[in-house]
């Protein structure tokens, strides 16, 4: 067939004034794949001739695609803040500035410099995170997941730990608990009903077998009604009463008071701390609102027990980590709320996002869209089902079709009652002028 032997020489084709200043050896690996597919339609009849420039510019295309970062940023108009699908807390810009000294240079990370000898990575954040929470130790790992798999794997393996059946939770991901008990090798020994458990039954699950009595925060539903859980206290005051250690994993834990009544929800760090605990655990990157790890609390000698477990150096966390991590801690002890965007953007008054509505709705047009008052969810695990204030713009026009062209553009907006709704709860000032700039172009 013509068209076949029309097909270019490799050594040829990559040699067109078009890929002069790319990576040769990339331009030949996309060219090879190009002309064998184009072989392919041509013998299955697909198409009968081609274009060497058409070729040319599909390879260019494919060039500048692969090279193009599939990690993006996005404008939140969902009104969540914590969008597990758009990657939880944000980084403070001062936060990754001071972090990138670390980051972008040789460091101690295992290096103790005052002995002259190697150090230990986890002793960095360890001074922070101990004043911080007022505990004996702390352990980062890598996520909250890692936490408890690290936790039950040292103490509970090929031994029982007693969970209520109301806390056999599944996140995201299809991370259930029973089942990362199994994995870690732990027994698990549920007690109580589904919506009661209380401090009997913990007491009358205690046998030789037992290590370990843990309470799992449900972290994303509630469960209302004739329904009643024990206590952390009790199952922490029956843990010490046999010798067995009681371990908390609070999924999400959160440092000040919260406002919109979200507290009752959800104890913080502080109220937990106050009966004691063994251990607990939770996610650096929820209501703590700095970067994703595990963040493990408690004595001394347990957390001890854990680093000479041979799976940390699997869940350990890196410089990069370690560093936003710390920065986000000190900015907790000198109570730079300011600095945590994840508490910023929760703290800030309905009063002032209102304000920053009618202002965009001034610039797009009064008769384009309208200033409604809503309400929304934190997301991320946190808070199940407790909705608080939030202010929004409801563009005039299809839902659907508002929502794919805003969605084409980067902002993600959300559908509520047939509403094109910019929820300005998770909005940060500084995109304000994108939305407008598009809304504008849109509903002219």
């Amino acid at each position: 067939m013509q068209a076949l032997r029309n097909l270019p020489k490799i050594d040829r084709f990559i040699t067109h004034e078009a890929f002069a200043q790319l990576s040769p050896t990339l331009v030949t690996q996309i060219a090879q794949e190009q002309i064998e597919a184009l072989r392919g339609k041509i013998l299955s009849k697909e198409i009968d001739d081609f274009s060497e420039e058409l070729l040319v510019s599909s390879v260019l295309g494919a060039y500048h695609a692969l090279l193009s970062p599939s990690l993006k940023p996005l404008i939140n108009a969902t009104g969540v803040i914590l969008h597990t699908n758009m990657g939880r807390s944000l980084i403070d810009p001062r936060i990754l500035e001071r972090a990138s000294k670390v980051i972008c240079s040789y460091s101690n990370l295992e290096y103790n410099q005052e002995a002259g000898c190697r150090g230990e990575r986890y002793a960095h954040v360890s001074k922070h995170l101990t004043t911080l929470l007022g505990v004996e130790d702390v352990l980062v790992v890598n996520n909250n997941a890692s936490a408890v798999f690290l936790v039950l794997n040292t103490f509970a393996k090929g031994k029982e730990a007693v969970v209520s059946r109301g806390e056999l939770v599944e996140i995201g991901g299809s991370f259930r608990i029973p089942e990362v008990m199994s994995q870690s090798g732990a027994i698990l020994h549920e007690v109580g009903a589904t919506n009661k458990t209380k401090a009997s039954d913990y007491a009358n699950a205690i046998n030789n077998q037992t290590a370990l009595l843990m309470k799992v925060h449900r972290s994303n539903f509630t469960i209302e009604g004739f329904s009643s859980e024990t206590a952390y206290g009790d199952i922490q005051a029956l843990a010490a009463q046999h010798g067995l250690i009681d371990y908390y994993d609070l999924g999400s834990g959160y440092i000040p008071e919260l406002p919109y009544n979200l507290s009752s929800v959800e104890l913080p760090i502080a109220k937990v701390l106050e009966d004691t605990p063994a251990l607990i655990s939770f996610s650096g990157d929820k209501l703590f609102g700095s970067v994703q790890a595990g963040i493990i609390a408690g004595r001394k000698e347990l957390i001890a027990e854990l680093k000479k477990n041979q799976l940390l150096r699997m869940l350990r966390v890196d410089k990069v980590t370690l560093s936003i991590l710390e920065e986000s801690i000190k900015a907790y002890l000198e109570q730079r709320y300011d600095l945590i965007p994840t508490l910023k953007l929760l703290f800030t008054d309905i009063e002032v996002l209102k304000t920053r509505a009618e202002a965009m709705r001034q610039v797009i047009g009064e008769a384009l869209c309208e200033v409604i008052e809503t309400t929304t969810f934190m997301g991320g695990g946190t808070l199940p089902n407790r909705e608080f204030p939030t202010i929004a713009l409801h563009l005039h026009g299809k839902a659907t079709k508002l929502e794919r062209i805003f969605r084409a553009r980067d902002i993600i907006g959300r559908i509520d009652k047939d509403r094109f709704l910019i929820d300005l709860r998770a909005l940060e000032a500084r995109y304000e002028s994108d939305i407008i700039t598009v809304a504008q172009e849109v509903l002219a």
